[in-house]
C-alpha cells in the first residue's frame, strides 16, 4: 500500500474524529445552555415562546473580538475616505461591494452599474445596466469612478461571462476611456507574485498596474496585506511591499492627467 495514502488516511480518520467530539461537545454545551437560559426565563417571567425545536444554534460567536474579513472591510473603507477626500458632486461605480455603494449614497449620490442590477429603492443609490468591456458612458465623462475587486475576475467564466485571456486588459481600457480629464479613478484588485488562479481570479504586480494605467497619475497607493483578518492598512505603501505579498489587496487612487 502507498505509504503516502496511508498516511493521508490516518489524518483523515484522526481528524474526523476529533470534529466528531467537538461537535458533540457543542451539543452537549448547547443543551445545557439552554436549559440554563430556560430556567432564568421562567424567574424572570416568561416574554417569549421558548420552545426546543425552535432552537438555532450560533456556536462560533464567541469571540474576543469582531471577526471580519481584512480586505472587504478596509479597501471599502479606504475608498470611502478617498471619496471624502474628492468630494465629488456625484460618483460612479462599477460592479463594487453593494454594502460600499449603499453607505456612500447618504452622503453623495451614487449610480451603481453591474452586470446583475440591483433593484435598490435607496435615496441617492441609481442602479443601472452595464457590461465592463463596452461601458455605457461617452468619452471623459466620469469625473468620479470606482471598480474594487472586480477586474481581476473579467474573462475567466467565474460568473458566468465569456472567456477570454485578455477580458481585464479590455476592461481596463474602458475604465481609463470613460474617466474624465482631472477625474478621480479607486481601483482594487489583488496584488503579489503575478498569476491567475483559475476561474477566482488574477493576482497582479503592483508594476503591471502602473503600466496598465498610463496616461493616469497615481495619487496614492494603499496595501492590505496577505492575512484576510489583518486590521492593518498601510497607507503609502511602496512596490516593494505590495510584490511581496502573496495574496494582498491592492488599493489604487489614479488621477486622469
Amino acid at each position: 500500500m502507498d505509504s503516502g495514502k496511508n498516511t493521508k488516511r490516518k489524518s483523515r480518520f484522526g481528524r474526523n474524529i476529533r470534529n466528531f467530539f467537538t461537535r458533540l461537545k457543542n451539543k452537549n454545551l448547547f443543551r445545557s445552555d439552554f436549559d440554563r437560559f430556560r430556567l432564568l426565563a421562567e424567574k424572570a417571567g416568561h416574554r417569549f415562546p421558548l420552545e426546543w425545536n425552535d432552537r438555532y444554534p450560533c456556536l462560533k460567536d464567541d469571540t474576543g473580538s469582531t471577526r471580519f474579513n481584512g480586505h472587504y472591510l478596509l479597501h471599502t473603507a479606504w475608498a470611502a475616505r478617498k471619496l471624502k477626500d474628492i468630494q465629488p458632486v456625484q460618483h460612479t461605480d462599477i460592479s463594487s461591494s453593494l454594502y460600499f455603494n449603499a453607505l456612500v449614497s447618504a452622503f453623495i449620490p451614487v449610480n451603481f452599474y453591474d452586470y446583475r442590477p440591483a433593484k435598490s429603492t435607496l435615496s441617492g443609490l441609481t442602479s443601472g445596466f452595464s457590461d465592463l468591456m463596452k461601458l455605457p458612458f461617452e468619452n471623459n465623462s466620469q469625473a468620479s469612478i470606482s471598480c474594487m475587486h472586480v477586474i481581476e475576475h473579467i474573462g475567466l467564466g467565474r460568473y458566468g461571462d465569456k472567456m477570454d485571456p485578455d477580458g481585464d486588459v479590455t476592461a481596463i481600457s474602458e475604465l481609463k476611456r470613460v474617466t474624465a480629464s482631472g477625474g478621480s479613478l479607486l481601483f482594487v484588485v489583488p496584488v503579489g507574485k503575478p498569476r491567475i488562479q483559475f476561474n477566482a481570479h488574477r493576482i497582479y504586480s503592483y508594476d503591471q498596474i502602473i503600466k496598465y494605467f498610463d496616461g493616469f497619475t497615481l495619487r496614492e497607493f494603499s496595501l492590505i496585506p496577505d492575512e484576510p483578518n489583518d486590521d492593518n492598512l498601510i497607507i503609502n505603501a511602496t512596490e516593494e511591499q505590495s510584490d511581496a505579498q502573496n495574496y494582498g489587496c491592492g488599493c489604487f487612487w489614479f488621477v486622469k492627467k
